[in-house]
């Protein structure tokens, strides 16, 4: 639940940030805080699934 609140928060401050930027005709970084966005968001969920998969490895290793 943890996770997606983060995600959700990030989503919701990029997308504030993108309009805010965008309405005052600063097209170019408004992309790049989309794209910045979506860089912490992919890193975030990157470090959750190594978590799992060292979870699984740790379960089933004797």
């Amino acid at each position: 639940m943890d996770l997606i609140l983060r995600i959700a928060g990030i989503g919701i401050i990029v997308a504030i940030l993108h309009l805010v930027l965008s309405k005052s005709g600063r097209e170019e970084q408004a992309m790049m805080v989309s794209l910045v966005g979506v860089v912490v968001v992919l890193m975030i969920v990157a470090r959750e699934i190594y978590k799992l998969f060292e979870t699984v490895k740790d379960l089933f290793s004797f």
